[in-house]
């Protein structure tokens, strides 16, 4: 069984999207956990209307703690909320993912917009990287699957860290498990936190973490000024 996991926080505008593309998808055998953080929007009703199980949430990392503990599947799947499954997706996922004898793996990202010029990037300076890094630097954002018994063996996220902590849960489970990046799927992002902050900024904090996280450690203060709920809602430029 696979349970997925969502952390929300007044996610009224997009989870609807993420939830039907769940819905659609053709592999069933699956349970979906909202751990919300005391959204103030319709986030806890739409959950409820699709059928999730609703637990107390918090930042990103104690939200999908508190999932993995109602979560009854074996393999977990974690997702942003402002993402959606393309077809097939899940059946596909979990194929190549037992194919491999994969114990952790990540996903590639697709935004969420038609300009050649934005695919090109995210494919050339993250896709490919990171399929190229998978020995090396385990890298993950937004979407990976795990096995339930090796997020247990490495106690979950760290709640301590304030950014990247999604890179650090990677980063540990691949030292006590088989790490790839899916290379036949990937999953369909929103661009709402790139059009918000502005690129430019955007790419330099995440460079930034990525290079405070080698040299320092993980980002447990809050130096990057990191505002869980701050990407509510979505923008024209998403399309």
């Amino acid at each position: 069984m696979l349970s997925i996991i969502i952390p929300t926080l007044n996610e009224e505008d997009l989870l609807p999207k993420l939830l039907r593309s769940i819905k659609r998808q053709r592999f069933s055998d699956y349970e979906i956990i909202i751990a919300d953080a005391d959204s103030t929007d319709g986030t806890k009703e739409i959950a409820k209307k699709f059928g999730a199980k609703l637990v107390k949430g918090g930042l990103p990392a104690v939200g999908r703690n508190q999932g993995v503990k109602v979560a009854k599947g074996d393999l977990l799947l974690f997702l942003d909320a402002d993402v959606i499954l393309p077809k097939k997706f899940l059946e596909e996922a979990i194929r190549e993912f037992d194919k491999r004898n994969l114990d952790v793996a990540s996903i590639q990202l697709d935004p969420q917009t038609s300009k050649r010029i934005i695919k090109f990037f995210f494919e050339r300076f993250y896709n490919y990287p990171v399929k190229k890094l998978e020995r090396f630097l385990p890298y993950g954002a937004m979407g990976y699957l795990i096995k339930k018994e090796l997020h247990q063996k490495i106690k979950g996220f760290d709640e301590k860290i304030k950014l990247c902590e999604d890179h650090d849960y990677v980063r540990r489970a691949a030292k006590f498990g088989k790490f790839g990046v899916l290379k036949n799927v990937k999953i369909s992002i929103s661009l709402r936190r790139f059009y918000k902050d502005g690129w430019l900024k955007v790419i330099l904090k995440y460079t930034s973490a990525e290079l405070h996280y080698h040299f320092l450690g993980p980002i447990k203060s809050d130096i990057f000024n990191y505002k869980f709920g701050h990407y509510k809602g979505k923008r024209p430029l998403d399309k």
